[in-house]
């Protein structure tokens, strides 16, 4: 029984005397590079234990570690030799903290209490999930709360949108899917890039595992960029992101024109895909077609998969319309869908606020929705839809882009660089304007409502079958829209 507790005593003076070396080397490194260089690379460093002729180190995150390694390692050695001559190797690994680990030294102690190993952003960002979920529920100040309303549940798939529906279901389900990573979606305003961007992170935080989702739009990870840059916190910004299991990205336009933001996302873009972490990216247009971004950045984008939200159908809206007012209980009758429906075909958004308004003012005056009351009450807004383009200005910009003359819409030309630009132009009409089919026919060389007909068949059908083309004839819809 003596024998054990010499040996326990003993035990316990050689990890007392352990700790004083550890203590002692922390307060030489610190001496040598300096308190901010410290604090922002080797503070959280702990001591794990000896093996054989071996110190282990361990730091929180990966990328400290890797830092940390190739500045420090030669040094700590150095340092372990002089303070303990059998160590003549230092292994520097991730690791658990010790709870109190980052104030071993007395650095930042108060109240007898000891300061988190990582603050601010970096703490926010790996705090997990628990409790309730609700919408503010967004990682502190740093990642954007997610709005409740917008699940994959509640998402209207169609044509238009399925494919990038049936990606985003896929990352959410297995996200760092080789082939998914990073998805770029992308399309017009108020087409559900938003949407589909917050359904994949309330699903994934929701799943199992417990990932860590950071989600913000450009626009706010340019304005931490800039405030970490203006407090010297760059390193706790850059530690905050690689940590990260999902980065999503909203709008990522918004760093058009921003090289040092562009630099700094590249990097961290970098650093999360080496690290088999899933980023979500959205945008207004398609990589490729985002001037004004770096090449390389353009080009990494485009690695993974990129998947086109189209501007939405007559069905689509439909059915979108109809699940909103099932979701807002309230009888919309068909007739007022319908209208609506055919009226409004800018964007989602525009629809669903039209349809709010009829609901309010329905309950606010105890009326029934009746078509008259929508003619009534979006007045506004239907004026502004009936102005929209004119056949003319659709051949205008149809020849522009297919570098063909404005005459050739009208004229008896069957060649093919003529005759698609030709059926493009139709079935923008036909889409964009409230024109029938023999008047529109009428715009292009007295030509029967049949042939319009069939233009408009055509390239619904080749928009289907070719990416690239849909992508053409969209960006000219856009273009003719805004």
């Amino acid at each position: 029984m003596a024998m054990e507790k010499q040996a326990g005593t003993d035990s316990a003076r050689s990890a007392a005397s352990l700790q004083e070396s550890w203590a002692r080397i922390r307060g030489r490194l610190r001496d040598e590079v300096g308190e901010v260089e410290y604090r922002t690379w080797l503070r959280q460093m702990t001591l794990a234990g000896i093996e054989g002729d071996e110190a282990i180190v361990h730091l929180p995150t990966r990328f400290l570690r890797d830092w940390v390694r190739s500045h420090y390692g030669d040094r700590l050695r150095a340092l372990w030799q002089q303070e303990v001559p059998a160590v003549r190797r230092v292994d520097v690994r991730v690791g658990p903290q010790p709870r109190g680990a980052a104030a071993s030294d007395g650095e930042e102690a108060v109240n007898g209490a000891s300061a988190p190993a990582q603050g601010g952003l970096a703490e926010s960002l790996s705090a997990r999930n628990g409790g309730a979920r609700s919408a503010g529920e967004g990682r502190g100040e740093w990642s954007a709360p997610l709005d409740p309303r917008f699940t994959f549940d509640t998402f209207v798939v169609g044509k238009p949108n399925e494919f990038a529906h049936a990606c985003a279901r896929r990352v959410a389900e297995k996200p760092a899917l080789p082939g998914f990573n990073p998805l770029f979606l992308y399309g017009g305003v108020g087409l559900g890039k938003t949407h589909l961007m917050h359904a994949v992170a309330w699903a994934i935080r929701d799943g199992e595992g417990g990932r860590n989702v950071a989600y913000m739009s450009a626009e706010k990870f340019m304005y931490r960029f800039i405030a970490a840059l203006r407090t010297q916190s760059t390193m706790e910004f850059k530690e905050s992101l690689r940590s990260v299991d999902v980065l999503m990205v909203d709008d990522l336009q918004f760093l058009i024109g921003k090289d040092n933001t562009q630099e700094e996302f590249f990097h961290t873009f970098n650093a999360l895909i080496d690290a088999g972490k899933q980023i979500v990216i959205s945008a207004d247009k398609s990589p490729s077609d985002l001037n004004g971004l770096e090449d390389r950045l353009r080009t990494r984008l485009g690695c993974g998969m990129v998947a086109d939200i189209h501007a939405t159908t007559y069905e689509l809206r439909l059915s979108i319309l109809q699940a909103k007012a099932t979701a807002a209980g309230v009888a919309v009758p068909k007739n007022v869908v319908e209208f609506l429906a055919h009226k409004i075909t800018s964007n989602v958004r525009e629809l669903e606020g039209a349809l709010n308004r009829l609901i309010a003012h329905a309950n606010l005056f105890g009326r029934a929705v009746t078509l008259e009351s929508a003619q009534e009450v979006l007045h506004d807004l239907l004026r502004a839809h009936d102005r929209r383009v004119t056949i003319e200005e659709i051949q205008r910009k149809v020849a522009e882009h297919y570098n063909i003359r404005l005459t050739d819409m009208s004229s008896a030309r069957r060649a093919r660089n003529v005759a698609r630009p030709r059926q493009v132009a139709m079935y923008l009409a036909k889409q964009l304007t409230s024109r029938s089919l023999p008047e529109i026919g009428r715009r292009f060389g007295n030509r029967d409502h049949t042939t319009v007909m069939h233009a408009v068949s055509r390239i619904s059908e080749l928009m289907q079958a070719d990416a690239a083309f849909a992508e053409d004839v969209e960006l000219l819809r856009r273009m003719l829209e805004s």
